[in-house]
């Protein structure tokens, strides 16, 4: 069973400058009692068990400690396995919390480990909080994204709308925002975001398409052109050629008269007259055979030849003047600015056609007449579009393709319009969709940041409660701790609501702050990882701001948990607790067996000396006085006695320890001396008999340097301290003046040899 047997070592520890154990100061035994003021070092020593406790270096100096005879560096706390456990203000800091919320008058939570899962759960709880509003911040912009969206998609489907509504069954007719965006983001998905657009022309092209109603079909132009080369060619060959015969001069100048006669002779040949037929007369002699000699048969021939040619032009002219074309209203819109580009075309083809068939037609005629002589003029082939029959007939054939599929065209000529003004806007689409993407993402985000908070905080929570101790085991220990019952622990959320005297108690003081904590560090000595038997314990002043009453109380309470233990510390400046502690020690009956000393108990006392670096703090034996008399008057009365006759004027800070004191002795000395004087301190003074200049001396002393707070800070005029010794003889004076013989039997108990003056002693 490890034992911490001594304080070795310690430097730079808060008071404790430069401490070294001392040979003849009894080592630790198993049960040890530390007395000490205030500000002597108490904390500090209970913080250097604490850090053995936690396995951690201490914070402050350095550090040696002596366990089973043995130095341990305070660097090497980390690798000690001890078993300690230690109560000092970090434990009750550490394990007695409250949570003052908005509407809750007070709820604690006890105990370390519960302590930092409550702390994490608030923690979370504040997490949940800037998490909620997280969730609020995103939900407040994917709405204002969705509605944005929700708005342009609304405006850009009505476009498109607008745009293909048609009489009857048309999908457009009621295209909404669902259809627009659903179209958008299959665009998106297809890669089609940066598809080149429509020219203006293609749009009024599909635009026409989606305006079309039903028309008839048309017939194609039932027509070919001729071959106006093999025209020409002919022509030239009829033009150069003659006939030869015998030629009556008169008619081959004479066109005209060679034309009536020869159309006469013909009818005198018909009608086989040898009169003429135009005057009566009778016909001169081989006149008819002269003509005929004339008119020969060649001649006939060729001018047959001729109008032949002239018929067939004819023929020609007239087949092209028969030619019509439909009305561009019988042709669907879309091909109505096709058609009539062909239509036109055509035309021109014709007018080229005619014209060149009337020049040869004239030249042909002019050739009957002149049928005897070679005429050289030539006949060129114009040039004309003779494809542009076909291209007519093409876009005829496209009408009536498109009479047999107009659904399926117009619904095409639809979708691509509406797929174009949807990619004409999607840059916006997608600008608007990531936002309202994103602030969804968040919002997600956040919900499943919160919907683990809640899980987290639900299981901080289930876990909180199981290891809660029952509050009917609380108010017990609580009522045997204290002495009443007016504190009463009721269950509330994860922690405890207290009630005084059936009200809700809104503030705990101190004193019941540490006494919580004290028994909750009680009941974890109980705990199976902990051996009481084996282990030590640390208790640093377990009874703060306790009344009499309770205190006695409470002590037998400490006494029955850790009087097994296998070491226990207590240190306290507590003088009613000290006497209640010492006494048990002294008393007690422990087993030969002991493993420390002969000696059960031992007791020390801790003080502050002088010197030129401050106040330096050390362990040593319990005073004589303290150990052998139930009241620390003794005590504070034989240090200010001997103080009073010595010079500390070279080591001021010797001297910071006396004003408190002072004032503790006074105090007590006037309170049984003028028990009928109400008031502090300053309103019995003013009824003591005594010099004026003295009393004032003596209360300023008391009242400017008893505060701790301000010992360490030496703020005040330093020349007060240096007049310790002779206020300190005042003070003595005072005592011996009202009291001379309680003083003289106090003089006689702390300085046997000494002889005391008889004056005044009658008085």
């Amino acid at each position: 069973m490890m034992k911490i047997t001594s304080i070795t070592r310690l430097r730079d520890c808060g008071i404790f400058r430069d401490f070294t154990w001392i040979h003849d100061l009894p080592e630790f035994a198993r049960y040890n009692l530390i007395y000490g003021w205030n500000g002597t070092g108490k904390t500090t020593i209970s913080r250097i068990f604490r850090a053995l406790e936690l396995r951690i270096r201490p914070d402050v100096g350095q550090v040696t400690i002596g366990i089973d005879n043995k130095d341990i560096q305070g660097d090497d706390f980390p690798n000690i396995t001890i078993p300690i456990r230690v109560f000092n203000r970090d434990f009750i800091n550490e394990n007695v919390f409250r949570l003052d919320g908005a509407d809750l008058p007070g709820i604690f939570m006890v105990g370390k480990e519960n302590i930092e899962k409550q702390q994490n759960l608030e923690n979370l709880k504040r997490d949940l909080a800037e998490e909620q509003k997280v969730l609020v911040d995103a939900q407040a912009r994917k709405q204002n994204a969705n509605r944005d969206l929700d708005r342009f998609c609304i405006d850009h489907a009505k476009l498109i709308k607008d745009t293909l509504l048609s009489p009857g069954p048309n999908p457009y007719n009621n295209y909404d925002k669902s259809d627009y965006r659903r179209q958008a983001e299959l665009i998106l998905k297809e890669g089609g975001a940066k598809s080149p657009h429509f020219t203006e022309d293609d749009r009024n092209s599909l635009l026409s398409q989606c305006r079309a109603t039903q028309k008839s079909k048309v017939e194609t132009i039932k027509y070919h052109f001729p071959d106006l080369s093999a025209l020409a060619q002919k022509t030239n060959q009829l033009l150069l050629e003659t006939v030869v015969s015998k030629v009556i001069e008169t008619l081959k100048n004479d066109t005209e008269l060679a034309k009536w006669t020869r159309d006469g002779l013909l009818l005198h040949k018909k009608r086989h007259s040898e009169q003429c037929l135009f005057c009566g007369q009778p016909l001169p002699n081989n006149y008819l055979s002269n003509l005929e000699a004339h008119f020969s048969t060649e001649y006939e021939n060729f001018i047959d030849r001729i109008d032949k040619q002239i018929k067939i032009i004819k023929l020609m002219l007239d087949e092209a003047s028969k030619v019509s074309v439909h009305s561009n209203g019988d042709i669907y819109d879309f091909l109505a600015f096709e058609y009539e580009k062909a239509c036109k075309a055509f035309k021109e083809a014709l007018n080229t056609m005619n014209r060149f068939l009337n020049q040869i037609q004239k030249l042909l005629e002019n050739k009957k007449n002149r049928i005897f002589d070679s005429l050289t003029e030539r006949i060129d082939v114009p040039v004309f579009d003779a494809q542009s029959i076909d291209r007519l007939n093409e876009v005829i054939q496209r009408h009536n393709q498109s009479c047999d599929d107009l659904h399926e065209r117009v619904k095409s000529a639809r979708e691509s319009l509406a797929r174009d003004m949807i990619a004409q806007s999607i840059e916006e689409f997608i600008r608007l969709k990531n936002e309202a993407d994103q602030a969804t993402t968040e919002e997600q985000s956040a919900q499943q940041k919160i919907q683990q908070l809640n899980n987290d905080i639900s299981l901080l929570e289930r876990e909180i409660i199981q290891h809660r101790k029952p509050a009917e085991d609380l108010n017990e220990e609580l009522k045997s701790y204290l002495g009443h019952d007016e504190l009463q622990f009721e269950i509330k959320e994860t922690g405890y609501s207290i009630t005084r005297n059936g009200v809700t108690a809104s503030l705990l003081s101190e004193g019941e702050i540490t006494a919580i904590a004290l028994l909750y560090f009680l009941k974890s000595l109980e705990d199976r990882q902990f051996d009481l038997k084996r282990g030590i314990v640390v208790l640093d002043d377990p009874v703060s701001s306790l009344d009499a009453n309770a205190l006695y109380l409470a002590f037998g309470f400490i006494r029955s948990r850790t009087q097994n233990a296998g070491q226990l510390f207590i240190l306290t400046h507590d003088f009613s607790f000290f006497r209640q502690v010492h006494n048990w020690f002294y008393h007690m009956k422990v087993p030969k067996s002991s493993a420390i000393g002969n000696r059960p108990s031992r007791f020390y006392m801790l003080e502050c000396t002088g010197g030129q670096d401050g106040r330096r703090g050390c362990i040593q034996p319990l005073d004589p006085l303290l150990e052998k008399y139930d009241s620390e008057y003794h005590y504070i009365f034989s240090r200010l006695y001997r103080a009073s006759s010595l010079n500390k004027e070279d080591h001021l800070e010797e001297n910071y320890i006396y004003p408190n004191m002072a004032r503790r002795l006074l105090e007590t000395f006037l309170a049984f001396r003028m028990p009928d004087i109400a008031g502090g301190l300053t309103n019995k003074m003013q009824k003591v008999e005594f010099d004026e200049a003295k009393k004032f001396r003596i209360l300023r002393f008391v009242h400017t340097y008893s505060h701790s707070s301000e010992m360490s800070e030496m703020e005040h005029d330093p020349s007060l301290l240096a007049e310790a010794p002779s206020v300190l003889a005042d003070l003595m004076e005072l005592m011996k003046k009202l009291d001379p013989v309680h003083y003289s039997a106090m003089v006689k108990l702390v300085d046997p040899g000494h002889k005391i003056e008889e004056e005044g002693m009658n008085d």
